[in-house]
Formats: structure tokens, C-alpha cells, sequence
């Protein structure tokens, strides 16, 4: 009787321990192939080199990280069969990703219905974060487009001082949902666009977008596309011997819109929450161990990698003080973070409320400017001394 109840506490203590031991699954979602690959890529190496140096540290609360990749193509309904594929067959505990915002907003209710978190660490459209009334399980770590559209603005009508802007942007959700910002950011400022134009994804003639730009008088191209398209953009102003600068949002930074324009492109102005410059210790370390561990010197979308990097380290967090890997725990736990994270971008410092889920505030991102085939500084004095590190203000 003894030796059988021994036996049995020791097949407990084994089931125990190997329940421990279990991985936790975290999805991973974006394009890594196609027009946004390479801020799919970006962010998915980036939040690779984090669950790598968690798991090396020894995981977390002893268990390893275990991806789920999937690519969804920047396609709303593969997104979707992907939400519902990880959510139900997979079991993830949280998804990381989502690059566009069609497909983040296409997809998140499933994980808001099976009471997941959703850390989304690319798409920026506004309404994606308060897509959902509390309790919301959808997280961000980029500077939504009423941010950029903002900064974008102020950029060119205060800064610049250009008085006849044009908006070119795409007829995606991202495109034309950041259109709507910008328009009335610039309204906030008593100026109303002399042209506003439309594209498609895949379009490489923009003459008559631009002619009738230059037709109307502009004197500023404000964007809201993506890299290919953007580059289309530049490219179609050199061929019609018309250059006037371009100010966009953040996604001119991308090297398809660089490569691809290549010196017309060159003076592209867009936010930025993290340039790649090793301006700090834990910056230039994630710079030369990105760079280790892909064989590239110049990150295809910096903003992307930073940021998935981070969001990793915010779900470790998270799961750290919930104690456990339970959605609505995890939920609870990122809405009052108790610790610290330094992250790439920023220090974290309890940057999710049960009310605000955005991690990223408009005094984080600065302003970046393309010059010799790479993303600089383009205000030094924006990051001078203690302005390196912008951190959110405390509610």
C-alpha cells in the first residue's frame, strides 16, 4: 500500500514537471513574402533574436518560447484562416505581428472572442488598437497613424513651411484610413490639400496622380503607401523632370521604397520610432546582433525589427508577473505592468492601461530622412543627450 502511494506521487511529480516543461506556443503573423515582406521579415527576425535570448536565459518561468510562423501574405482573408488556425489547432497563448492594418483589423475580433492577447508590433491604422471596448485584448508597440499624420503635418506646413501640399496614398485600409488622419491634421491647421490621389498596390505608372499634383500647385508630396508603390511615386517625379520633397509616414523607410527609388528617393522624410544607429548600449547591441544573426548590415525595416524585438519582452513580462499563460491573466498583467522593460525603442515603463493600449506616445517617434541609400537622423538635435531615450509619459 505504501510502495503504491510513493509510486503514485512519483508519477504526479513526473506529470508535473513535464507539464512545466511544455513549451509556450506564441503565434507569429505577417507577410514574409511579397510588396510588404520586408517589414514582415523585419519584424519576424526581430522577435526570432529576442525568443532566442530568452530561451538561451532559460525561457520563461523555466519553459521555452515555442513560434508559430504564419504568412499571411498582407491578404485579409488569409489573415483571418490564419487567426483561426493558430487559435484553435495551434492554441497559442498570444500572437505576435500583424504589418497592415486590413488584416490586423480583419483578424483580431478571433483572438478578441477567444480571449487571446493580440501584441500588435507593425500596423499602425488608428482605430486598430481601440478596435474593442474592455476588456480589450489588443496591444500595440508602433506609433499609430493619428501620431504620424500629426507629426507629418507639423513636419511640412510649421517646420517646412510649405503651404500647397498633395496626398498621394493607396486604396489599402493603411492608405486611405491614414489619408483621413492626415487630411485633418492639415485641417487643424487651416490648410486643405490642393490634390488628394489614389493608387492601387501593384501600380508603377503614378504620372497622372502626379500631373494633376503638379497641375494643382503643389509644392510637398505627403504620402500614406508602401515601399514599392512609394518608390513608383519618386521614380514618376524624376521622369517628369518634377521634384518637389516627399514626407510620408513611417513606411518610406522601408528598403523596397530606397532600393527601388534609389537617388530619387533620396530627402524622404518619415517618422520613425527607432532609427538604426547604435545611439545607446542596448540599441547598438540589438543593431550588431541582428546583424550577426542574418548576415545584413543594413536592416531592411528597422522599425519593424525594433519593435517586434520589444514586444517579446513585454509578453515575457507580462507572463512573468500573471505567473501564468492564461489570455485573460496576461491581459490583466500587460494593463499594469509592475516591472520595467527596457526595450529597444523605449524603456516600458507601465505603458498599457486597462483604457490605453498603446505603448508608443507622440513624443517617441522623430523624424528620419533618407540619405545615401540609408535612414538618418534628419534633426540631430531631436536625440541630443537625454532625448536619445523618449519614454512615454505617465498617465
Amino acid at each position: 500500500m505504501f510502495r503504491n502511494v510513493i509510486a503514485a506521487a512519483a508519477a504526479s511529480l513526473l506529470l508535473a514537471g513535464t507539464a512545466l516543461a511544455q513549451p509556450i506556443k506564441v503565434g507569429l503573423s505577417g507577410p514574409f513574402t511579397g510588396g510588404s515582406a520586408s517589414m514582415g521579415v523585419s519584424m519576424r527576425d526581430g522577435v526570432k533574436l529576442a525568443v532566442s535570448e530568452i530561451n538561451k536565459a532559460g525561457g520563461i518561468m523555466g519553459r521555452q518560447i515555442q513560434l508559430v510562423e504564419r504568412d499571411d501574405e498582407a491578404k485579409n482573408e488569409l489573415g483571418v484562416q490564419i487567426a483561426q488556425e493558430l487559435i484553435n489547432k495551434e492554441q497559442v497563448v498570444a500572437t505576435l505581428g500583424y504589418i497592415n492594418t486590413g488584416v490586423a483589423l480583419a483578424s483580431q475580433r478571433f483572438y478578441q472572442e477567444a480571449e487571446i492577447p493580440v501584441l500588435n508590433n507593425v500596423a499602425t491604422g488608428t482605430a486598430i488598437a481601440g478596435q474593442f471596448k474592455s476588456p480589450n485584448y489588443v496591444f500595440r508597440t508602433a506609433a499609430n497613424d493619428l501620431i504620424q499624420s500629426a507629426m507629418i503635418a507639423n513636419e511640412a506646413i510649421k517646420r517646412q513651411g510649405f503651404k500647397a501640399p498633395a496626398i498621394l496614398a493607396d486604396s489599402t485600409n493603411y492608405g486611405q484610413l491614414g489619408r483621413e488622419d492626415l487630411t485633418r491634421a492639415l485641417a487643424g491647421m487651416g490648410v486643405k490639400p490642393v490634390a488628394e490621389e489614389k493608387f492601387n498596390i501593384g501600380d508603377t505608372d503614378m504620372t497622372a496622380q502626379l500631373l494633376r499634383a503638379k497641375q494643382a500647385g503643389a509644392d510637398v508630396i505627403l504620402t500614406y503607401a508602401i515601399g514599392p508603390e512609394l518608390a513608383q511615386i519618386a521614380n514618376g517625379m524624376a521622369k517628369l523632370g518634377w521634384k518637389v520633397p516627399m514626407i510620408g509616414s513611417w513606411t518610406l523607410s522601408m528598403a523596397t521604397f530606397i532600393d527601388n527609388a534609389g537617388a530619387n528617393g533620396e530627402g524622404a522624410m518619415m517618422p520613425q520610432t527607432f532609427i538604426q544607429t547604435g545611439d545607446t548600449p542596448k540599441r547598438k547591441g540589438f543593431i550588431e546582433a541582428y546583424q550577426a544573426a542574418y548576415k545584413v548590415d543594413r536592416i531592411p525595416s528597422p522599425v519593424s525589427a525594433a519593435q517586434g524585438y520589444d514586444s517579446v519582452y513585454l509578453l515575457k513580462a507580462a507572463i512573468e508577473q500573471a505567473k501564468s499563460t492564461d489570455g485573460a491573466k496576461i491581459r490583466a498583467a500587460l494593463e499594469n505592468l509592475q516591472t520595467k522593460v527596457d526595450g529597444v525603442v523605449t524603456v516600458y515603463d507601465s505603458p498599457y492601461t486597462a483604457t490605453d493600449h498603446e505603448a508608443i506616445s507622440g513624443n517617441i517617434p522623430v523624424f528620419g530622412v533618407v540619405k545615401g541609400g540609408r535612414v538618418v537622423v534628419a534633426h540631430p538635435d531631436d536625440i541630443a543627450g537625454d532625448k536619445a531615450v523618449r519614454v512615454k509619459p505617465k498617465s
